[in-house]
């Protein structure tokens, strides 16, 4: 078993988003290696323009708490999406896309924002990221 982390990125919510970037790159950062496979809801993250367009998993309040959230975001000077996953990709981070997903949502390659990601696969991909890995998450 290495020192690598695996998370499997479920969800499409902003917040829960952010926590599987900053686990990751938290992981690169310290020296590990670090894939995130994404699936279902968090595939849908991975369309062309699609990184920001999650909801908060609580307290979305039509479109109001997460404008509040990102407020607050900005005044902190906490890091975009979009700048996580270039510090991820730039730290050597792997991006999977799920294909069974994407054949169930109709999701081809050209609708996802190709240039993050490194692969795409099945179970099989992520049973053998997780099974190379010291840590693995659901997200």
């Amino acid at each position: 078993m290495g020192e690598k982390a695996t998370i499997i990125v479920h969800s499409g919510d902003m917040d829960k988003l952010y926590s599987a970037l900053i686990v990751a790159n938290g992981a690169l950062a310290m020296g590990m290696e670090a894939s995130l496979y994404f699936t279902f809801w968090g595939l849908l993250r991975l369309k062309k323009g699609g990184l920001e367009k999650g909801p908060l998993s609580k307290m979305h309040l039509l479109g109001l708490g997460k404008r509040m959230i990102k407020g607050r975001m900005d005044k902190t000077n906490v890091a975009s999406l979009e700048r996580l996953v270039a510090d991820f990709k730039e730290l050597g981070g792997k991006i999977i896309a799920c294909e069974m997903t994407m054949e169930i949502m109709g999701i081809a390659p050209k609708d996802l924002d190709e240039g993050i990601i490194d692969a795409y696969g099945a179970v099989g991909t992520y049973i053998q990221e997780a099974r190379d890995s010291s840590i693995t998450l659901f997200i």
